[in-house]
C-alpha cells in the first residue's frame, strides 16, 4: 500500500499548533506494559507522543514514513527517530514493551502492521492506538467549526477520516483487550482565537481545499468564530478513543 502523506507539507504548523495528549494517558499506559525498557512509537509524526514516553521508558523507537515531520520532530536523548512505514519497521524481534499508535492507525495497512507488532513485542507487551475528532468550545463556536468541517472542506477529508468519527471501533484489532475497560481521557486547551484558526488549518482537508481552490476556507468562517469566540480564551475539548491490546 503506498504511503498517504497528508500532512508533510506543512508539518511546522502542525507542530505548532496542535493539542497535546495529557499525562494520565502515558502514566496509564506505561502501568500496563510488562517492562519500560522500549516502547515503539508507530506514525509518530512530530514526536509529541514519543518525547512524553521518554518520560516513562528508558528507550524509544519513534518511525515515521514522513521525513518532513521527522525534520520538525522534537528532540530527545531517549528518543531515535527512524524515518520508516510502520509496515516495515526496524526494530529488532521481541523488544517492544509498548506499542504506541497516536492518531494514525486508519492509515496504516493494518495486516502488514500488525505483523509487526507481533514479530517485535515482548511476551504480554500491549498496543495502545488511539484517536480525536472534532473539538468542542461551546454551542455556537461548535456549529462554524461543523460547517467549516462538513460544508466547506467535507469533500477534501481523505475517506479514512471515517475511522476517526468510528473512534476506531471499525477498525480491525485482533488483540485481546484488557479486562477492565482503559480510563476515559480527553485533551483540553486553553486557546485565543487566533490560536484556535490557527489549529484548523493544521487540518489535512483544509490544505488540501487551499492548494485546490488558492482560497482559505477557515477565513469564511473566521466572521462567525469571532462573534460567537469573544475576546477571552476560551477551553477547547477533544476526547479522546482508545483500542488496546494484549500482544500473544
Amino acid at each position: 500500500m503506498p504511503f498517504k502523506d497528508h500532512f508533510s507539507t506543512h508539518a511546522a504548523a502542525y507542530r505548532a499548533s496542535r493539542p497535546t495528549y495529557p499525562a494520565a494517558l502515558y502514566e496509564w499506559l506505561s502501568q500496563q506494559a510488562p517492562g519500560r525498557a522500549l516502547a515503539w512509537d508507530a506514525g509518530c509524526g512530530n514526536g509529541q507522543a514519543s518525547v512524553a514516553l521518554a518520560a516513562r521508558f528508558e528507550r524509544v523507537i519513534a518511525t515515521e514514513a514522513s521525513g518532513a515531520q521527522i525534520a520538525h520532530a522534537i528532540p530527545h536523548p531517549r528518543v531515535e527517530y527512524r524515518v520508516e512505514p510502520a509496515e516495515r519497521c526496524s526494530l529488532p524481534d521481541a523488544s517492544a514493551d509498548l506499542i504506541a499508535v497516536a492518531q494514525a492507525l486508519h492509515w496504516f495497512d493494518l495486516p502488514a502492521f500488525y505483523a509487526q507488532v507481533r514479530r517485535v513485542a515482548r511476551p504480554g507487551a500491549v498496543l495502545a492506538a488511539w484517536c480525536y475528532g472534532l473539538c468542542t468550545v461551546r454551542p455556537e463556536v461548535d456549529r462554524a467549526v461543523a460547517r467549516l468541517y462538513q460544508d466547506l472542506v467535507g469533500a477534501y477529508w481523505p475517506p479514512e477520516r471515517v475511522h476517526l468519527e468510528n473512534g476506531y471501533a471499525d477498525l480491525e484489532f485482533p488483540f485481546a483487550a484488557p479486562t477492565a475497560p482503559p480510563p476515559e481521557f480527553e485533551m483540553v486547551e486553553r486557546w485565543s482565537l487566533p490560536q484556535f484558526c490557527a489549529y484548523l488549518r493544521t487540518w489535512s482537508a483544509v490544505s488540501r481545499y487551499r492548494t485546490a481552490r488558492r482560497a482559505d476556507p477557515v477565513a469564511r468562517v473566521e466572521p462567525e468564530l469571532r462573534a460567537a469566540w469573544g475576546a477571552e480564551e476560551r477551553t477547547v475539548r477533544w476526547p479522546l478513543r482508545l483500542r488496546v491490546g494484549r500482544v500473544g
